[in-house]
């Protein structure tokens, strides 16, 4: 099939993929940066970006926010045309002032889910940076939609739609992921997309839609293009990349995974999440862990009731320590079978959408 640029608002990237923002560490400035520059868009995951800062463990705040500029700043550097974002949690603390620095920085474009991003658009005000909240339903697209044109006359430059086959937390509950099958996504974005015209209608604006999770190669692309989504995200195929920012065994992690290994687990945060099972998983399912320091990364934690410090966990596997961290993926990572390139992804998928 014949596809179409990806277009949000003014911008506009000749592959209709988002790379999608994963944290701690997995998705920087070297992985967003160069998906940018094959034509895509890149996205850096603000969680805990600092984790490399010398002064990280005693400076948490300044590091993070130190490391978000210098990898916004090198991102840039890769793909001087190129769209860079950001992806930031909802129940980050001190959210609006990674937002703040993230303008100054001069991101493109601002991802914003695990929770309702109720005052982005009062943070964003006077500048021109696009807005993209993440939804799991037709009701929290009803609820952005009709909150942000009540409460701020915007609307959403995109929405991204993540559905329960995705890597790390997920926007559904325990019981709905054991039944996976059950939750009818395909039938989500197609009502999202009809419902948003309203509101195109109202506001002379094209919200493009980017359906999320378990999207692996051309074919899938091709299925919600055809079906009128403007794009896609994927996140899980661009780890085992040789630009990823993660440690090597991170990414072999997800070579050497099979399809029996990838599970739901208990996050601190109080949500599901999808990950490898490994012997960090196993050991923290029967034994909690004593936490030594809090880093003050998200509203949800409680220090003093977590199973485990999710902040350590993830730093663990982003530094190569994969049997003593978690290992978030998307379901299909276990289709992964070598390490490639950023480029080679993007010209295979690119082939398999124009072959459909």
């Amino acid at each position: 099939m014949n596809f179409n640029s990806l277009r949000i608002g003014n911008l506009e990237a000749k592959v209709p993929i988002i790379q999608g923002g994963m944290g701690i560490g997995i998705s920087l400035s070297n992985l967003s940066g160069t998906v940018a520059k094959e034509g895509g868009i890149g996205i850096i995951s603000t969680a805990q970006i600092g984790y490399m800062e010398d002064d990280f463990e005693s400076n948490t705040l300044e590091a993070n926010l130190r490391a978000l500029k210098k990898h916004i700043e090198k991102a840039r550097e890769i793909a001087p045309n190129g769209i860079i974002g950001i992806n930031i949690m909802v129940a980050t603390k001190h959210y609006e002032e990674h937002i703040k620095v993230a303008i100054e920085s001069g991101i493109n474009l601002i991802i914003s889910g695990a929770g309702i991003p109720k005052n982005l658009p009062k943070l964003v005000k006077g500048y021109d940076v696009k807005i993209v909240p993440i939804v799991s339903s037709l009701k929290a697209a009803k609820l952005i939609l009709k909150l942000w044109d009540t409460k701020y006359n915007v609307i959403p430059d995109a929405i991204v739609v993540e559905g329960p086959k995705a890597g790390g937390h997920l926007g559904f509950n325990k019981t709905e992921l054991e039944n996976v099958d059950n939750i009818r996504f395909d039938e989500c974005v197609k009502d999202i997309i009809n419902f948003k015209k309203e509101y195109e209608e109202k506001y002379k604006k094209h919200i493009s839609i980017i359906p999320a999770g378990g999207i692996y190669d051309g074919n899938d692309i091709a299925k919600y293009l055809k079906m009128g989504a403007d794009g896609v995200q994927m996140g899980t195929r661009f780890v085992a990349t040789e630009e990823c920012d993660a440690h090597k065994n991170f990414k072999m992690a997800y070579v050497n995974c099979k399809k029996e290994n990838i599970n739901i687990v208990k996050s601190p945060v109080g949500m599901p999440g999808r990950a490898i099972i490994n012997p960090f998983i196993k050991k923290v399912k029967n034994e909690k862990e004593v936490i030594k320091k809090c880093y003050d990364c998200l509203i949800p934690c409680n220090p003093s009731t977590t199973d485990y410090c999710i902040t350590k966990a993830l730093i663990e596997s982003a530094k190569g320590n994969v049997d003593s961290g978690l290992l978030f993926c998307g379901e299909n990572a276990y289709k992964i079978k070598e390490i490639s390139t950023v480029k080679n992804i993007i010209n295979e998928v690119l082939r398999e959408i124009e072959n459909s």
